[in-house]
């Protein structure tokens, strides 16, 4: 059966599925919370933020740490999901990560003088992680912007939360649609 993962970053932590099927009758493989920030790293949840009280080539190299660390832990993640999917029989066609808002993010040293910036910066970085892993198991990518979902099609997959049960969170309910995008394009 051909699936596809979808995934919704937050700050050190993304919700993932895994799912097969269309919008209108659609098949929960797997869900659950994967960790993409190392908790024994000082600062690896906002790096950007402890980046911010430190000198700048401290802050460039604990950044920089930061992103090494998120993107390994997320292709630790993507691997075991995508190896238990192809042992049940499953063929992995794509990835669908909910995305910001694409703003342009400039030099770290004026992100880290903004503490707007600074949280985009962190959002970007958590979902790029996810991205480039992805990319590093030959997955397909489909970014879909959380503001573009068509609330209809979050309106169709509603009711799956009555048959899968908790959680069923609009984590999880963003990333079922972003997936869904991602198989029905690859």
């Amino acid at each position: 059966m051909r699936t596809a993962l979808g995934f919704r970053a937050h700050s050190g932590w993304a919700a993932m599925v895994a799912v097969a099927g269309m919008i209108d009758a659609p098949q929960l493989l797997e869900r659950r919370r994967i960790v993409i920030a190392d908790p024994n790293r000082p600062g690896s949840k906002q790096p950007y933020h402890a980046a911010s009280e430190l000198p700048f080539p401290e802050a460039e190299a604990l950044v920089r740490m930061a992103i090494e660390s998120a993107r390994a832990m997320a292709l630790e993640a993507i691997s075991a999901s995508v190896k238990t999917l192809r042992l049940q029989g499953h063929e992995v066609a794509g990835c669908g990560v909910l995305l910001g808002s694409g703003k342009t993010l400039p030099a770290l040293e004026r992100i880290l003088a903004s503490h707007a910036l600074i949280h985009t910066a962190e959002g970007e970085m958590f979902r790029n992680a996810l991205i480039w892993a992805a990319e590093e198991h030959r997955l397909p990518v489909t970014g879909v912007r959380e503001k573009g979902i068509d609330p209809t099609s979050l309106k169709r997959i509603e009711s799956l939360g009555k048959v899968i049960g908790p959680p069923w969170t609009q984590d999880q309910k963003y990333a079922t649609v972003a997936a869904l995008m991602a198989l029905a394009l690859h």
